[in-house]
């Protein structure tokens, strides 16, 4: 399910999408459905998983950790420095881009881009821990 998460430029809407169909794949593999009436969190606590939406952001930022530590020759980090000013966008709120986003994760688990340069800090510190090895 999240097979190439780590290029998504995923907004609210996608993530809320992605939350329900996760909840569904787990109703399932437990035995149940929406019928049974059983809450998520006792759901969650059966199968011991990790939320997906911290999935995904440890695996966009693990991939912007790799992007980072390359040498600025490789054409991954030429992408990087493509202008995109003047690409005319939809009426409406705007897209974010991939870029605004791994900001947006960076802010949100206290990192800076210097960060990455000791892979082992940057690693400890995206990592999500899933529920079944604490507990």
């Amino acid at each position: 399910m999240l097979y190439g998460s780590e290029c998504w430029a995923v907004n609210c809407v996608h993530e809320q999408k992605m939350r329900v169909v996760e909840m569904r794949m787990l109703r399932w593999m437990c035995g149940h459905t929406r019928l049974d009436k059983i809450r998520n969190e006792f759901i969650r606590d059966k199968t011991r998983v990790a939320p997906i939406a911290e999935k995904m952001r440890e695996a966009r930022l693990r991939w912007f950790g790799h992007v980072q530590r390359i040498p600025l020759e490789t054409p991954v980090r030429h992408c990087e420095s493509l202008v995109t000013r003047h690409v005319k966008r939809a009426r409406g709120r705007p897209i974010k881009t991939w870029n605004e986003i791994i900001r947006k994760n960076m802010m949100y688990l206290g990192i800076s881009e210097i960060m990455t340069k000791d892979r082992a800090q940057w690693r400890q510190r995206i990592h999500i821990v899933d529920p079944t090895i604490v507990g």
